[in-house]
């Protein structure tokens, strides 16, 4: 596969992800709402819950957005982000009301629907129980399905930024993640990789070459 250095092939995949996700942990049950990738200031990305967010001749659509300055992320993280707006998604769907305080506080009905679908949560006071990471399920998902990193990221440090007055009713992730679990070993010479969940000695059989740890 094409490395991920281009916006738009970045894009098509994180609806590749969504479908695959859709298909192992929602049984295909969520329609594709619009995925965008905008600055979010203080969290790494929100659905919103506005039926018609986006809107064409073919209808109407909800939106989940993926930080675009936290793309870089080991790919665990950008897809356990991605599975977390879409437990809001199907929760919504479904008539569940999973927050409060203005959507950011995490109650204990969207833990449960998180759980349930491979992520890990823990809680904070503020914003209650949506401290989410991958689990290993969802970590052997990501192997399994060749999930690679995203090699793209908006460079939010520099530049001139007008200040923007637009407002947003929706769920947010916010909180802070932890470092990668899975390790990327390349070979060498052709620079094949792969991903494992713990240390492990591999070789590429192409050029016979052990692999070695990505730092």
């Amino acid at each position: 596969m094409k490395q991920l250095t281009s916006y738009n092939r970045v894009a098509g995949y994180l609806n590749k992800i969504f479908d695959l996700l859709n298909q192992a942990y929602f049984e295909s049950t969520l329609s594709r709402p619009t995925i965008t990738i905008q600055s979010t200031p203080k969290a790494y990305g929100h659905f919103s819950l506005s039926e018609d967010t986006w809107v064409s001749k073919l209808g109407a659509t909800h939106e989940i957005n993926i930080g675009a300055g936290t793309l870089a992320r080991p790919i665990e993280e950008v897809t356990a982000t991605l599975l977390h707006e879409m437990v809001h998604y199907y929760n919504f769907e479904n008539g569940v009301k999973d927050t409060s305080r203005g959507y950011t506080y995490h109650n204990r009905r969207f833990k449960d629907a998180a759980e349930a679908r491979g992520l890990a949560v823990e809680h904070s006071d503020k914003y209650g129980w949506a401290h989410t990471a991958p689990t290993e399920e969802l970590l052997d998902f990501i192997i399994e399905n060749g999930l690679t990193d995203i090699l793209l990221n908006r460079n939010e440090f520099t530049g001139f930024h007008a200040p923007g007055t637009g407002t947003h009713s929706g769920t947010g992730n916010t909180l802070p993640r932890k470092a990668s679990s899975t390790r990327k070993y390349i070979c060498p010479c052709c620079g094949n990789s792969v991903r494992a969940t713990k240390n492990v000695n591999i070789g590429c059989l192409d050029c016979r070459e052990q692999m070695v740890l990505e730092m």
